[in-house]
Formats: C-alpha cells, sequence, structure tokens
C-alpha cells in the first residue's frame, strides 16, 4: 500500500513540476511570438538592439525551462517495469549519498548562471556510460595568455592572425590573391555565366576539398603531424568557403522568385531565432578554440554530453535549420539550390564522421550510438537517451555564450557582409597574384 501511495505521489509531483515548468516555457514563447509579430514596428534604427535584446533574453528562458523540463520529461519514461525498480533504486542511492557524502559535482547548485560560463560544472552523470567527454568544459582559471609558442591564448591569436593573413593575402585581395581568378574561372569557363551552376560547381568542389582532407586526416597526420595537417586543411577549406559565402550574398536574389515573404515581420522574426538557434548546433568546434588553430594537438573527440544528446550530428541539424531560415526569407531558385547542397554535403557528413568516429574510437563510438540519434530528440523519445536533472549546466558553459554573442555580432554585420560582397563583385577580375613570380620561374 505503502509503495503505490509513494507512487502516487511521485506521479503528482511530477505533473505540479512539468506543468510549472510547461507554464513558464509557454509564457516565454507566447512572449516571443508576441514580439516577433510586431518585429516590423519595433525594429528600427534606434531600437533595434533593445528589440533583439528582449529576444535573447526570452530565449534564455524558454531554453531554461525546457532544460528543467525534459529532464523530467525523459526520466519519468518508464519501459517496463523492472525499469521502474531500477531507477527508485538509483533515486534512493542518490540520495544516501547526498546525505552521506559532500557534494562533487553533478546534482542541483546555488551557482548563478555567470559562476556556470566561468566555471563549468558538471551535471549528474550517473546514467552515462562515461566512455566520451563532457563537452564544453570551460574553467576561467585555467586560461592563460603564455609566452608566445606556449599553449596559451597569445600563441592562439597569433595563430589565428597569421592564417587570416594569409587566406587574405593568397586568395581574398585581388591584387595578391587568386581568389578571384577561381571565381572567374567558374563563372566564364565552367558555367558560363549561369550563377546556378557556379554554386553548384561550388557545392561539389567544397564537399571534396573539405570531407576529403578530414578523412585523409589519420594519413595526413601520420606524414605530417597532427598540427601541421590542421593547418593543411583549415586554408583550402577557409578559402573555398569565404568565396562561396560572397557569392551566394550577391546572387541570392537571383533566379526564379518564388515566394517573397522577407517583408512580412512575424515571418523575419521567426526566421531570426531559428537561425540564432542553428548557430548553437552548428559549431561544436568551439568547445576547444586552441585545437582549432592548432595551438594544441588537434584529437577527433567522442562526446557524449550537451547538444549530442539532442542530436549526434549538431553541425547538419543546425545547417538545415540555418538553410531553411534563410529560404523562408529569399525563396528563389539559386538560394534553393545552394540551401540544397549545403544540407547534402552535411547529411553526408553524418555517415562520413561517424565512419572517422568508429575508425577512432571503436567500440565505444558504437555504444555512445546506440544511446543518441541524429533526428533531434529520437534517442530521448524512444528512451535510448536519459537527460539529467540539472541538464541546464552542460548548456550553461562558455562556448555556447561565445556562439551566442558570435551569432548576434554576425547579424548586425550583415550590412558590412553585404557591402563586401558588392565591393568584391564590382572589383572583378585582377588577373594574377602574388606567387606568379615563382609560377614563371618553374615555367
Amino acid at each position: 500500500m505503502s509503495a503505490r501511495t509513494s507512487s502516487k505521489e511521485r506521479h503528482h509531483q511530477f505533473f505540479i513540476k512539468s506543468t510549472q515548468t510547461s507554464s513558464r516555457a509557454c509564457v516565454s514563447l507566447h512572449l516571443l511570438l508576441s514580439v516577433n509579430v510586431n518585429a516590423t514596428a519595433y525594429c528600427t534604427k534606434y531600437h533595434s538592439y533593445y528589440f533583439y535584446t528582449i529576444i535573447i533574453m526570452h530565449l534564455m528562458r524558454l531554453c531554461y525551462c525546457l532544460g528543467t523540463l525534459l529532464p523530467a520529461v525523459s526520466s519519468f519514461h518508464m519501459a517496463s517495469p523492472s525499469a521502474t525498480h531500477r531507477v527508485s533504486r538509483q533515486l534512493k542511492r542518490t540520495q544516501l549519498q547526498s546525505t552521506s557524502l559532500p557534494p562533487s559535482g553533478g546534482g542541483e547548485s546555488n551557482s548563478s548562471p555567470i559562476s556556470l560560463i566561468v566555471k563549468s560544472e558538471e551535471s549528474d552523470r550517473q546514467n552515462d556510460l562515461m566512455l566520451g567527454e563532457d563537452s564544453g568544459m570551460f574553467n576561467w582559471s585555467n586560461e592563460k595568455w603564455g609566452a608566445l609558442g606556449e599553449s596559451g591564448w597569445l600563441t592562439f591569436f597569433a595563430a589565428v592572425a597569421t592564417i587570416l593573413t594569409a587566406v587574405a593575402v593568397l586568395w581574398i585581395y585581388p591584387p595578391t590573391g587568386y581568389g578571384d581568378d577561381f571565381v572567374s574561372f567558374l563563372e566564364n569557363d565552367v558555367a558560363h555565366g549561369n550563377p546556378h551552376l557556379v554554386t553548384l560547381a561550388f557545392g561539389i568542389i567544397f564537399p571534396i576539398v573539405h570531407s576529403g582532407l578530414a578523412s585523409l586526416r589519420p594519413l595526413g597526420e601520420k606524414i605530417v603531424g597532427a598540427r601541421t595537417w590542421r593547418v593543411i586543411f583549415a586554408f583550402p577549406s577557409l578559402c573555398l568557403a569565404y568565396s562561396w559565402i560572397v557569392y551566394f550574398i550577391s546572387h541570392a536574389h537571383e533566379g526564379f522568385q518564388f515566394y517573397d515573404i522577407s517583408q512580412i515581420g512575424w515571418v523575419h522574426g521567426l526566421a531570426w531565432i531559428i537561425n540564432f538557434t542553428s548557430f548553437l548546433f552548428l559549431y561544436p568546434s568551439v568547445y576547444n578554440l586552441k585545437e582549432v588553430a592548432a595551438v594544441e594537438k588537434p584529437k577527433i573527440h567522442l562526446w557524449e554530453t550537451g547538444i549530442i544528446r539532442i542530436t549526434r550530428h549538431p553541425q547538419y541539424v543546425g545547417q538545415a535549420m540555418w538553410s531553411g531560415a534563410h529560404l523562408a526569407m529569399v525563396g528563389t531558385s539559386f538560394t534553393a539550390l545552394t540551401m540544397a547542397l549545403l544540407v547534402g554535403h552535411h547529411y553526408f557528413a553524418c555517415w562520413n564522421g561517424d565512419r572517422r568516429l568508429e575508425a577512432e574510437h571503436g567500440e565505444s563510438f558504437l555504444k555512445i550510438k546506440e544511446r543518441t540519434s541524429v533526428i533531434p530528440f529520437q534517442a530521448i523519445i524512444e528512451g535510448r537517451q536519459q537527460l539529467p536533472k540539472d541538464y541546464y549546466k552542460e548548456l550553461l558553459r562558455a562556448p555556447f555564450v561565445l556562439i551566442a554573442v558570435g551569432s548576434i555580432g554576425a547579424y548586425f554585420a550583415h550590412p558590412y557582409m553585404q557591402a563586401g560582397a558588392a565591393l568584391a563583385k564590382n572589383t572583378g577580375l585582377v588577373p594574377g597574384g602574388i606567387l606568379d613570380g615563382i609560377f614563371l620561374e618553374f615555367n
């Protein structure tokens, strides 16, 4: 009788908690939509910053509410009575540990969001396999500027400045770079002036170079080392990505116009929210920026926490969201083709990424693969993945803040991107580049 009463109490407590959290989430969602319905009225020159600050605040509130509701739902999802008894035993064991041991990570926390960003806290990982890494962990006190050549932030910024300077000189700047020559070759010799064929060519060349070099990584690292291979991989990827982005901005409105709903306020607001959220999926690489710049030895990481619980391939999901949001705003055949190529490349990367992770981590990856899904939330709904009750700790981390700030900055930089793309288009072809002398000597 007491067990039945305890079960009813747990059901009652779950219902109250989920109802309260759902109410808060619905309020935040209602405020978001109500603000976006009047987006046109608010988005003036002097109110746009205030408007998007309001959106970010409500997005954070909505994410927090969902972060507390989803763990409750996933933990409540029981496949059988034996699972119920198993969870009951885990709860009892957790209660005993909490009364007999000092806190050592996981569980409830009284830390403020700022303190969690400055110093990440582990979530309750008692249901994890503990085979993969805890993604996005950050501790401000461990970060050092360091001397040039050491694995500190001074070396990081020097490395980033060096590679970006090389890209600018060898590719972007027409008098010295070869980016304009490459685009001119695609436009005139390959596509004969058809922008659809140019973006199609980019959509074929970029995946071959980017995914091809990624697949050759094990062999390349054996020959030149991990850090040198990262530079070999990054340079052509950055060059091609720059040219494709600039070309897309310059020709996004060309081709057949299917529709034009960009001037509808709520459409713009909804597209902005989807686009902003997509960046939280798109860039798991910022979990360790020093590896991106080859300051620290690059690794093929096997993540087990964070956004990976929702989808095993966040970049694919994020790219689909980003492409959908942009296609909703610019309904042309050129944009549709470009978005399809981008999503198609990332869909291929799901298979290629799984293959590379299995080759690197073997059985550990296969076990994590069983507990995750490509489709967002599928593993959670099916009961294969259980979010910890303090899941928000895995999201309130410095890398996600960096992504959020960068996404907002990219939005406000749109006019400058459009101006830069127009400048590149109007400048046209400046034949040759800084390495012409070397090529002539070989000839």
